[in-house]
């Protein structure tokens, strides 16, 4: 790399290129000369463009048969020449390539490559306008005839053994296509594009001229050539003997690319095709053989990987034809409606799992594409929903019934698992109006015959989805609760079952009250035989909590008792066992457990919904919460737990997990376990200082901080977590990012609920602000992110706050250094914003040591970067003093002078970035 950077590379990369040498030490030199070019063109004088320009031509020349390889990097190096030199020294470039080259397979790659090399080149944004105009004007005049030439000549040369014109059709249709990276308008390329069209029947051709077709359809504003897209119509519903010919031969390859064809015209200008009302029937042919592509037969992927291509055109179709004006959408629909339901039976089709003994042979990655594939025909169906209403309910109802009660021979699960996918997929968006189908379907459920996993699964999703029609209709509940019961008993429905009945509890709790014993029973032998993964069994417990939410604290408590006790007894045995890693994840597993089921144990006067996101009050004269009795069962044992497990940072993170899902169920009710659990955090922390502690601490700061029963017992243990973490931080916190992370939004949550926290004769702020500026240096993301938090909420506390205010005067200016630094590229430019944050508060609530700290600061030799110059630093400077308003502002300023910092300014890496 050094060396064809070198000014010596202009000499070597000639003598590289000496025909005698092997073709990777000629590839190395071609490269090396393209390099010099397009990275070094200022090495040029004006007057050597010419002699540059003969040297490359001369030497393209000599490789037009080869290697390949060392003719694409001399035509991709005459291409770079001819960019910097267009239109000022070499206004006729593309004539002038043209006329002097024969058309044969040089010509064509200089053709190719000089689009390409325009589209990565590193040119000026207005240079590249500039070219890119000069060049698109000589595609119709000068180029396309030719490559249309060659083109007829291929097609001339189809029966022949060997031909000059058939080898080089497949390269004309490749340049063909690097034309089009132009927008050269539809109209202009119409003769390429038929011939491109006769072209798909040459096999040799069929790969190129199908992309070069998508190309040309495709182009952002060929909507605008109605004449010449109208003319398309015809020559693409001709494929259809072509597309036919491919799908019965099993030509997965034809197939797809004549699909993609189809649907570049379809799909993309469908809206346009559509206002011609006077050619509705050639649209529709053609709308005919997008379905024809949708259907074809065989699975997905296994057989065919065609089909999922065309799932987008149909949510098209139907925007374009709801978008029209009355008088068209009602004619369209009229139209449309009956190739929709016909579109519903083509996906269910499709949708069909294959017979069990071929499904077995399927790989892992077959079975995860074909679920994929599903999913996509699910969000289809969702669609269709819109535009074919109520009637698809009931059309699909009919036949899930015929199925059902044929008395012939019996119906393959298949059919029947598909019907049900489908009410499966649109269940979530019924509203009460078509709920006289939906009675009928979950009367049907229980008569369906289950043999196979797949179908059971299914069923149990479908009841899933119609959980909101349930809370509706509450009476159809104990039809299928035992459905759903008996599949939790099964470990191949573990998923789909725990999931159902989630979201059941979740819905329908109101009325589960009946059901509550059999759910519970139910549960607890599942529990207790360990059927489900961990993560089902954690699923699990959130819906018995939300199951239990709306009952009577006597029946919670008596429910708790049953189904906790195991758990409680393990839990205490494990506690007297040695440490294994078996004991570990048990122990890991029941802790889980409890903090699942503490996570929507919410108990209030009403049946809204909190499912974690906030809490519900308990409603006066009921005696304690059941959580807290809990909690106050196993208080002890835990302790006992943490007295051998102290050292293993996963237990902790569980028993700390526990407490802080119960204190945001709980609130207020927390209040009794606040004195003992204080107690044992610090102890806790004291011993080993672990980040779950602090994240129970922000916990409890944030709720109980203002509470006057508990802000002192809160201040006290928040005052000695920061006095065991600053002892952290003396011994070296790298070690520990995130107790790091979790200590600054311990001090960001404790500034925003009550700044008198931190008044205290033990409180150093200095260290602590300190403590910022280390953090501020982390590589983590996550932790710099919450640095910057934690002192955009100090700043504004400087005038409120006499200990803040003299820290940050006396600090401040190392506070402006650091995150100078961070922009000047010590930090992720991802991290920008946060720092502009942190600038602009120090700007708006220091305002008086700023301009003074700017100064001082930015006028040190090469700080905070090199690249940056003393004019810009002032400029910076400048623009952030003037700006105290808006952060995003300061944004923009920080993101453009990071860049400077950086040496990417103008870049076209900084402009992707």
């Amino acid at each position: 790399m050094r060396a064809q950077v070198s000014p010596e590379g202009w000499n070597f990369s000639w003598v590289l290129l000496s025909l005698d040498r092997a073709p990777e030490i000629q590839y190395f030199g071609a490269n090396a000369l393209q390099t010099k070019i397009s990275r070094h063109w200022a090495d040029i004088p004006a007057e050597q463009y010419e002699a540059l320009r003969s040297q490359l031509s001369a030497r393209i020349a000599l490789f037009s048969d080869g290697p390949r390889m060392v003719l694409t990097r001399l035509c991709v190096a005459l291409a770079s020449l001819a960019l910097h030199t267009i239109p000022d020294s070499w206004p006729n470039a593309v004539q002038d390539l043209v006329q002097c080259f024969p058309p044969g397979p040089a010509l064509l790659e200089l053709l190719t490559v000089l689009p390409e090399e325009l589209h990565t080149s590193r040119l000026p944004q207005y240079r590249k306008s500039l070219v890119r105009a000069a060049i698109s004007q000589t595609g119709p005049t000068s180029v396309f005839p030719l490559l249309l030439r060659l083109l007829d000549q291929a097609e001339n040369s189809q029966d022949e053994a060997v031909g000059t014109g058939a080898a080089l059709g497949p390269k004309v249709l490749r340049c063909f296509s690097s034309w089009l990276l132009l927008d050269i308008p539809l109209s202009e390329c119409e003769a390429l594009v038929m011939a491109s069209f006769r072209a798909l029947h040459q096999p040799e051709l069929f790969e190129m001229a199908s992309d070069a077709l998508v190309h040309a359809i495709s182009q952002p504003d060929a909507h605008r050539y109605v004449n010449t897209l109208l003319k398309l119509v015809p020559a693409v519903l001709q494929l259809e003997e072509l597309l036919r010919h491919a799908v019965q031969n099993g030509d997965m390859e034809s197939t797809h690319g004549l699909c993609r064809v189809i649907l570049a015209l379809g799909q993309n200008h469908a809206r346009t095709l559509l206002e011609q009302t006077a050619h509705w029937q050639s649209f529709l042919a053609l709308v005919n053989m997008v379905m024809y592509c949708t259907g074809i037969p065989g699975h997905y992927p296994v057989d065919e990987m065609t089909s999922s291509l065309t799932l987008t055109f149909w949510y098209t179709l139907q925007e374009d034809i709801g978008s029209m004006e009355r008088e068209r959408k009602t004619m369209y629909l009229q139209v449309y409606r009956p190739v929709y339901f016909q579109l519903v039976d083509v996906l269910l089709y499709k949708a069909q799992f294959p017979t069990d003994s071929e499904y077995a042979t399927w790989s892992s990655d077959e079975k995860e594409n074909f679920r994929i594939y599903r999913v996509d025909i699910s969000d289809t169906l969702m669609y269709v929903c819109e535009i074919l209403g109520p009637e698809l309910l009931g059309n699909w109802y009919d036949k899930l019934g015929r199925l059902l009660t044929a008395p012939t021979q019996p119906t393959a699960w298949q059919q029947t698992e598909a019907i049900l996918y489908g009410f499966q997929s649109i269940a979530e968006t019924l509203d009460v109006n078509h709920s006289d189908v939906i009675p009928g379907l979950l009367g049907l459920i229980p008569r369906i015959s289950v043999s196979n996993v797949q179908l059971a699964d299914t069923i149990m999703f479908t009841i899933g989805a119609l959980a909101e029609w349930l809370a509706d209709h509450p009476v159809m509940l104990s039809g299928v609760l035992p459905l759903v019961l008996q599949a939790l008993s099964n470990p191949d429905l573990s998923v789909s079952s725990v999931s159902t009945l989630k979201k059941i509890c979740r819905e329908c709790r109101p009325d589960l009250a009946p059901y509550a014993p059999s759910i519970m029973a139910v549960a607890q032998d599942v529990l207790i035989k360990q059927i489900h993964k961990s993560s089902q069994c954690m699923w699990l417990m959130q819906a018995l909590g939300l199951m239990l939410s709306p009952l009577p604290i006597a029946e919670i408590l008596g429910h708790l008792q049953t189904l906790l006790t195991p758990h409680i007894q393990q839990l205490e045995s494990l506690a007297e066992q040695p440490q294994t890693p078996a004991n570990r994840l048990a122990i890991i597993h029941i802790l889980g457990l409890l903090s699942n089921l503490f996570t929507t144990l919410n108990i209030g006067p009403n049946d809204t919904e909190q499912d974690g996101t906030g809490a519900m009050p308990k409603p006066p004269g009921q005696g304690p919460h059941p959580v807290v009795v809990v909690l106050q069962q196993v208080f002890q044992l835990v302790q006992k737990l943490l007295a051998k497990w102290i050292n293993d940072s996963q237990v902790v993170e569980a028993v700390c997990t526990v407490f802080i899902k119960s204190v945001k169920t709980l609130v207020d009710d927390f209040g009794p376990m606040i004195p003992q659990l204080s107690e044992m955090l610090g102890q806790m922390y004291s011993t080993v200082p672990q980040s779950s502690a602090l994240e129970l601490t922000r916990e409890l700061v944030h709720i109980f901080a203002k509470d006057p029963t508990h802000d002192v017992t809160v201040k006290l243990l928040f005052l000695h977590m920061i006095a065991v973490t600053l002892a952290v931080f003396e011994r070296g916190p790298r070690d520990h990012p995130d107790i790091v992370d979790s200590f600054m939004q311990l001090l960001l949550q404790a500034l925003k609920r009550k700044v008198d926290l931190f008044i205290a004769d033990n409180c150093d702020f200095k260290a602590l602000f300190h403590c910022g500026l280390i953090s501020l240096k982390f590589p983590e993301g996550p932790t710099v992110k919450s640095a910057c938090g934690f002192f955009t909420e100090l700043l504004p506390h400087c005038a409120t706050v006499p200990a803040i205010g003299q820290v940050v005067h006396d600090e401040g200016r190392l506070l402006l250094e650091t995150i100078l630094e961070a922009i000047g590229g010590q930090a992720p430019r991802i991290l920008m914003d946060n720092f502009a944050d942190v600038l602009f508060y120090i700007n708006k609530h220091c305002f008086a040591y700023l301009p003074i700290w700017l100064k001082e600061t930015l006028q040190r030799p090469d700080f905070p970067s090199a690249y940056v110059t003393p004019e810009q630093k002032n400029t910076f400077s400048q623009q952030i003093l003037r700006e105290r308003v808006s952060k995003r502002k300061v944004k923009d300023i920080v993101k453009e002078f990071t860049l400077l910092c950086r040496g990417l300014h103008g870049t076209e890496y900084a402009a992707d970035y």
